[in-house]
């Protein structure tokens, strides 16, 4: 073998150990994934955001108290105690302190806080179902790097065929037995099959890169993934998947819980036609001078003009320009809303998983064809390779063997790839698991 060629098919085979790369699990690839994924970050802040509604809204019980001062000066002709007018400067001080309790709201405050604790369970389910989505997303780009280490892996070992060949024939030119002609048909094969093997691992360190930014990595040198140790897993059949997929799919849990939000809103918009009642309560005093008269002293006026007082406040709504009216119209919108888009996800819902087991069916048929036409092949390969070393069969023949071997491994991984994605996939809507 020639030193360019050793080269070449030595350090393809030493890529893999030369950087002593870190082997991720896919186990831990999602895991990863959903502890730094900006998209889940944002969602655990709508999720605070949710439970500060709640509190917001249970705040609703609790009284308000209120403080003010005042100070006012008066210029010129004003009304004196003895109810006349004369030109006269005069200063008022007052202060003020009062207190509203809520009584009886009509169930407002019940249902805000009802409304904020279903909007914050609806908020966990979605975030829920981006974890679900990226879960997905993971897994599928975790599959594709395993499919073209696989692809690499067989470009690799078309390559070390074509390298052996015109090694081979090479051999055969110095002993006499074959024109030099044929050599060079076999170096531009063997060229092309090292490209094949450079783009392959281009594929690869790409797909690899694709998976690590997924991942929020910010390093990807020595980034790599271990296989998977199921090859053949069973595929459940779609409407038992389906039937799980409707109690499991957070994505699901998520719309049905927005129709709760919407048909609470209704009975929120409602309240607006009941009356409420509150509990009031406060302190004051105040200070007054008229220039060119004596005042009594401002303790002494504070204490003589105190006052207290205590009441009831009884709110009955009789119009309010249909404000209530137009609030009950806009919730019940948003209820016919939410139930189109629970119908829509449903229905979205079982379309994905019929998909995923017929493309998961017929992917694995694909497969087993493929490694039975494979094991034929390889055969055919094997005796056309016979031939031609002793000039039965000719440089055509061969390559000819060689690409339709090379393409049938290529088939059977993309559909054993395939299969294992889909498979996957419904074994995640069945029981929420990956």
């Amino acid at each position: 073998m020639n030193r360019f060629l050793r080269i070449f098919l030595c350090a393809g085979m030493l890529v893999p150990l030369m950087a002593e790369a870190e082997v991720w699990s896919l186990d831990r690839c999602i895991t990863y994934a959903l502890d730094h994924n900006i998209s889940v970050k944002q969602q655990t802040l709508r999720i605070t955001e949710g439970e500060y509604a709640v509190k917001e809204a249970q705040d609703r019980y609790l009284p308000t108290l209120d403080a003010s001062a005042s100070e006012s000066m008066n210029f010129g002709r004003g009304l004196t105690s003895q109810n006349t007018y004369a030109d006269r400067n005069t200063t008022s001080t007052s202060w003020n302190i009062g207190m509203s309790l809520p009584l009886f709201q009509g169930t407002s405050a019940y249902r805000r806080v009802k409304v904020a604790e279903l909007s914050l369970q609806q908020y966990v389910l979605e975030n829920e179902a981006t974890k679900d989505n990226i879960a997905l997303n993971v897994m599928s780009q975790y599959l594709q790097v395993l499919y073209c280490k696989e692809v690499a892996k067989s470009a690799r070992s078309q390559a070390e065929l074509s390298a052996f060949e015109v090694e081979r024939q090479k051999a055969l030119i110095e002993a006499g037995k074959v024109a030099e002609a044929t050599l060079y048909d076999l170096e531009a094969v063997a060229a092309q099959d090292r490209l094949q093997v450079v783009t392959s691992d281009n594929d690869t360190r790409t797909a690899l890169v694709n998976l690590a930014n997924m991942l929020q990595l910010t390093l990807t040198e020595n980034f790599d993934v271990a296989p998977l140790e199921e090859t053949d897993p069973l595929l459940p059949g779609p409407d038992a998947v389906y039937a799980s997929a409707m109690g499991l799919n957070n994505s699901l849990l998520g719309a049905r819980q927005a129709v709760k939000v919407a048909n609470e809103n209704i009975t929120l918009a409602k309240t607006g036609y009941i009356p409420t009642l509150s509990f009031n309560a406060g302190l004051g005093s105040s200070y007054y001078t008229v220039s060119g008269y004596p005042s009594e002293s401002f303790g002494r006026q504070m204490k003589n003009n105190y006052s207290t007082y205590l009441g009831f406040s009884l709110r009955i709504p009789i119009f309010d320009a249909f404000n209530t009216r137009n609030s009950i119209r806009r919730a019940k919108l948003q209820k016919l809303n939410a139930e189109l888009s629970l119908e829509q996800r449903e229905t979205d819902l079982y379309k994905d998983i019929q998909l995923a087991y017929y493309q998961a069916k017929g992917a694995r048929e694909r497969y087993l064809t493929s490694e039975e036409t494979l094991e034929k092949t390889n055969l055919s390969f094997e005796s056309t390779r016979e031939r031609f070393n002793l000039g039965r069969a000719t440089q055509a023949d061969y390559e000819q063997a060689k690409n339709n071997l090379y393409k049938t491994e290529i088939s059977r991984i993309q559909a054993h790839y395939e299969y294992l994605l889909r498979a996957k996939i419904l074994l995640f809507y069945q029981t929420n698991k990956w």
